[in-house]
């Protein structure tokens, strides 16, 4: 049996999803093979909002499992839209890594160092809003392109392809935005000039974390339950899936889908757990940064219901809070 694990094409997604597959067939001890899957997100130019959110990387993929085509999706946890697709499981949550956003700025910069009007550039309405709450005087431009030509657009930076100043192509920003996961993936850390803690920009829930799809029918057969699998690739998915990971992440998309969050939704939502508790702290912020409402809440209910619950109770405490006055929480 040879495992088919769908994929991007880009850099990253093939760089991620070739790590989740050896890490499968090291552990079931199946041969797997890549299947090259084009979506509309790779395809179509404009603005994340305006082609539909981060959903558009995901809908060709899960197409692809649907039709037979692959047999496991390997997707950026926080391109997956909150709803269920049905006919489709989320087999695996593997643990999850940095968590943070990082600035990749010129001459070393860090945010508070950038110059008065300098132009920063970020796809993310989140990172966005959070950017100009922390310094209103910024210049935030939105940028499209994977990782390296987001970092081709910052001059000196570790890596780069050239030094040439293009107007919209390159080395025309003073600093972009991105996750710390995705750089590391793919061993560009040392163009970080600084990692944005959480205080200052909460991350995209998700952020940092894979999800490794497949149907319903393939997926580890829960406790009880006569539905999914036993059989190599059901174990291989269930020994790879970390609980605290789930747990977390399932707390944070929760918040998102009681929220109503579209994908372009400048909200912010991070959870772990220490101990014996589950914490989640999240935050919804007006695109313009000028206003934000932001809580945090803690469950000792360490199962996946008990993080679902946790997610609703803070949503809830955001809305009564004036979330849905300050944001249009629908924004895809």
């Amino acid at each position: 049996m040879t495992v088919r694990i769908g994929t991007r094409a880009s850099k990253l997604a093939l760089t991620q999803t070739q790590q989740t597959a050896d890490q499968l067939a090291a552990i079931g001890g199946f041969p797997v093979e890549l299947v090259h899957i084009r979506t509309d997100g790779d395809v179509l130019t404009g603005s994340l909002s305006q082609m539909g959110g981060t959903g558009v990387f995901v809908a060709a993929l899960r197409d692809a499992l649907l039709r037979d085509q692959c047999d496991v999706a390997v997707h950026s946890l926080k391109d997956l839209p909150t709803g269920a697709a049905p006919g489709l499981t989320l087999a695996a949550t593997p643990k999850r890594v940095d968590v943070r956003d990082v600035l990749c700025a010129r001459d070393g910069f860090k945010l508070a160092d950038l110059p008065q009007g300098a132009r920063v550039g970020t796809g993310s309405p989140r990172r966005a809003a959070q950017l100009r709450a922390a310094r209103p005087d910024l210049d935030i431009v939105d940028i499209r392109g994977n990782v390296d030509t987001r970092l081709g657009r910052v001059p000196g930076l570790p890596g780069n392809a050239t030094d040439a100043v293009v107007a919209g192509k390159s080395c025309d920003l003073d600093a972009v935005v991105l996750a710390a996961a995705g750089l590391e993936r793919i061993s560009r850390l040392d163009a970080v000039s600084e990692y944005l803690e959480t205080d200052v920009m909460l991350p995209a829930a998700g952020q940092g974390s894979l999800a490794i799809e497949c149907r319903t029918a393939d997926a580890p057969r829960k406790p009880g339950s006569t539905e999914g699998s036993q059989g190599p690739l059901a174990q291989a998915l269930a020994a790879l899936d970390d609980t605290d990971t789930r747990l977390a992440v399932t707390a944070e998309r929760a918040l998102l889908a009681r929220l109503e969050a579209g994908c372009a939704a400048p909200v912010g939502a991070y959870a772990f757990r220490k101990g014996s508790m589950l914490y989640l702290e999240a935050v919804v912020c007006a695109v313009d940064g000028k206003a934000s409402v932001r809580d945090k809440r803690a469950t000792d209910g360490l199962t996946e219901v008990g993080a679902t619950l946790l997610g609703i109770e803070l949503a809830e405490v955001l809305l009564a809070a004036g979330a849905a006055d300050i944001a249009d929480l629908a924004a895809s």
